[in-house]
């Protein structure tokens, strides 16, 4: 009965923490040309360096507590921007937008980190 009072109150314990193991998850991620509603109306791959304004959209599952991503928006492998969002409930739509320049034709990536720097997704694009 000694023995098993301890694995009673370790049990009660690991239980009481629900995030315990608990990770975010990308559901959703892609460039869009526009959100509208919280909804991207499309998805980019491929697209005009002309486009103006281009936006990284994300569907965020598995937070138990208010937290933050960060998209970094990198171009031919170079940092341009760094953008924090807040995750507010277990299923959280964000976005961020990058203004485009014509001459910023290549390869593009957004990388999304949780709030501890990890990668969660990596949603790539090139602008032509």
């Amino acid at each position: 009965m000694k023995r098993i009072i301890p694995l009673f109150l370790c049990l009660a314990v690991f239980c009481s923490f629900p995030a315990f193991g608990a990770s975010l998850k990308v559901a959703r991620g892609v460039i869009t040309t526009r959100v509208v509603n919280r909804a991207p109306v499309d998805t980019v791959k491929t697209y005009a360096a002309t486009a103006g304004k281009l936006y990284c959209f994300t569907r965020i599952t598995g937070a138990t507590t208010d937290t933050t991503i960060t998209h970094v928006w990198y171009h031919n492998g170079k940092e341009v921007a760094r953008v924090l969002l807040p995750v507010r409930s277990s299923d959280w739509r964000t976005w961020s937008s990058k203004k485009i320049s014509p001459r910023w034709t290549g390869s593009w990536k957004v990388d999304v980190l949780d709030a501890d720097g990890n990668l969660l997704a990596t949603i790539p694009f090139t602008l032509i």
